[in-house]
């Protein structure tokens, strides 16, 4: 079996890059066909591949990629997410990473991001919470250390 096969099984053939679905039956060469994203740059990284598209492994090429967050959140000051992962993965514990006007949307964000964090930080169990505070709502990410 190939390491993309494998890359991508364990991946739910979903792009770490830009969450969307990747296509196993399209050719490797194509845009939105499958590639293996090597991440031998961060040495203390638990994951050495995820999948990409190729077209997002090669728009991010050797620059540290952008996770964006999706508009339909209402967020204010959300925080770099690759940023926010490393340093969960590094040393686990509690960070914030988003103000929310609502509860209802804290809730909304909480939820997408433990979501989103199940496939761009494999294996790290990530929980998150809302707090009130300030007349705003306060969504924090938390994991054990590894």
């Amino acid at each position: 079996m190939s390491l993309l096969e494998d890359v991508a099984r364990r991946d739910s053939w979903r792009c770490w890059v830009c969450d969307e679905p990747v296509d196993a039956g399209m050719s490797v060469n194509d845009p939105r066909g499958p590639s293996v994203d090597s991440r031998t740059a961060d040495k203390k990284a638990k994951v050495a591949e995820r999948l990409a598209h190729r077209a997002c492994n090669t728009r991010k090429g050797a620059v540290k990629v952008v996770i964006a967050w999706p508009d339909r959140l209402h967020v204010v000051e959300p925080a770099p997410l690759i940023t926010v992962a490393e340093r969960l993965e590094r040393k686990g514990g509690r960070e914030l990473v988003a103000r929310c006007p609502s509860k209802k949307d804290a809730q909304e964000a909480a939820d997408w991001l433990v979501d989103r964090f199940s496939r761009l930080v494999p294996g790290l169990p990530v929980t998150a919470s809302v707090d009130a505070g300030g007349g705003q709502y306060l969504v924090a990410l938390a994991t054990g250390r590894r």
